[in-house]
């Protein structure tokens, strides 16, 4: 019986297997270009195997850059980001979802707009306030802009309002604060929410280049997607090997992040309402 099943859905794994394909093959070429001359990235027919694999881009990029300075850069840029999503998203998605205020509608509809603007049409408004406030050319102006964003609210509170309020209630009776009870009953029934959010927005800070290349105006801020686009440039071409290794090391984290949570994040998706 099983395998009469498996027979009669060909139709829906071949398109499956057709598309995975096609998302993993420009990582295959990826790596596996990272491991080739600069000739052989170049060549035409391109080949997929390195016909003489060598380790000459990462030497190069661990030589010549100064990769534990831009690593260190990201991955604090990263963090801070994430946790303060996690903190702050949750906090205001609670106060959306769970608590009776005046302007709760009209705040929540503010929150809805702004997903809908373009991050670019804010972006010079963003400059000159960071310009203003002495934090241009800093780690703080990579991070304080985005601790909190309007996406993160609005998932944390699709999140909470699926949570049963008689837990809230029951610990109001019991004489808990708020801030207690969304620390010691709200957020870890969260976990699928932030393990979804922490994902995207570790991924989104991580990969973040047009802000910090604007913002970061010294060597010693940039983080590794600004510094690899800068040093991987020659005087006449781009070094593709350099390059390639980069992308490579800079999508490790990511992975890792998403292999470790995988679980969590997929329920996320299921309970959060996002398609």
């Amino acid at each position: 019986m099983t395998g009469h099943r498996t027979q009669n859905r060909w139709w829906i794994y071949v398109p499956l297997t057709v598309a995975l394909i096609a998302v993993i093959s420009p990582f295959v070429w990826m790596v596996l270009g990272s491991f080739k001359g600069e000739g052989e990235i170049l060549a035409n027919p391109p080949t997929w195997l390195p016909e003489s694999a060598s380790l000459d881009n990462y030497t190069q990029l661990f030589s010549r850059l100064r990769f534990g300075t831009y690593f260190l850069n990201s991955a604090i840029v990263a963090v801070l980001v994430t946790a303060g999503n996690l903190l702050f998203c949750s906090m205001v998605g609670y106060a959306l979802a769970k608590l009776e205020f005046r302007g709760k509608r009209a705040l929540f509809v503010v929150v809805m707009a702004t997903l809908m603007i373009p991050g670019v049409v804010t972006f010079v408004p963003l400059y000159v306030l960071v310009v203003n406030a002495g934090l241009a050319n800093s780690l703080p102006a990579l991070i304080l802009p985005f601790l909190v964003t309007p996406f993160g609210v609005f998932l944390m509170r699709q999140f909470m309002v699926g949570l049963p309020t008689e837990l809230i209630d029951a610990g109001r009776v019991d004489g808990a604060s708020e801030v207690r009870i969304f620390a010691r009953i709200i957020l870890p029934l969260c976990g699928p929410a932030l393990a979804t959010l922490g994902i995207l927005t570790f991924l989104g800070s991580w990969n973040n280049f047009l802000w910090p290349l604007v913002v970061a105006q010294q060597e010693s801020e940039y983080t590794l997607p600004v510094a690899l686009a800068l040093y991987s440039t020659g005087q006449n071409s781009i070094q593709y090997g350099l390059l390639l290794a980069g992308a490579t090391i800079v999508v490790l984290p990511v992975l890792l992040v998403f292999l470790v949570f995988q679980r969590r994040f997929i329920e996320g998706i299921a309970t959060t309402g996002i398609k």
